[in-house]
């Protein structure tokens, strides 16, 4: 018995969900985000209500279950709240700095790091008298996840 699988997700004000044959369409007031549907699940709406459901009892169709519901949960929670990872820099000369769409990093290189934002990210930068964060925000909490990632792997 899956308790996640098995949760109802509810819509908050102002966001939609459309179900395709083998894709979740979900529409907020921060954009829109798809995600396909794995094969042994399957997923209704009625009057702002999502349910997952799954094909037989198989392990695979278990894992999946709990899966997709908290997937297309995250897609309901990031297009009507969205998502935030804050790093923290600190270190001796350890600065960032924002330009247009590229993050500068000195992270006590010899040359800075230019980092470009990827597609639906935002990324800002306040300055502390002994630290700096970098605030990584947007719809998809995946996509804010790796950039997290990939800036912390700098150093």
């Amino acid at each position: 018995m899956s308790r996640i699988g098995n949760k109802p997700i509810t819509l908050p004000k102002g966001v939609t969900v459309s179900v395709k044959p083998d894709v979740v369409h979900v529409k907020g007031p921060k954009g829109e985000l798809t995600q396909k549907i794995v094969k042994l699940t399957s997923v209704t709406t009625s009057e702002g209500i999502v349910n997952v459901s799954r094909a037989n009892n198989s392990k695979a169709a278990r894992s999946y279950h709990g899966l997709m519901r908290m997937l297309i949960n995250n897609m309901v929670v990031g297009v009507s709240q969205g998502f935030t990872k804050n790093l923290e820099l600190i270190g001796v000369g350890y600065k960032a700095d924002v330009k247009g769409k590229t993050l500068l990093l000195n992270l006590g290189f010899s040359h800075p790091i230019n980092f470009k934002f990827p597609d639906g990210i935002n990324i800002g930068v306040k300055q502390n008298p002994k630290s700096t964060v970098i605030s990584i925000m947007g719809i998809d909490k995946e996509k804010v996840g790796q950039t997290a990632a990939n800036i912390r792997s700098y150093r």
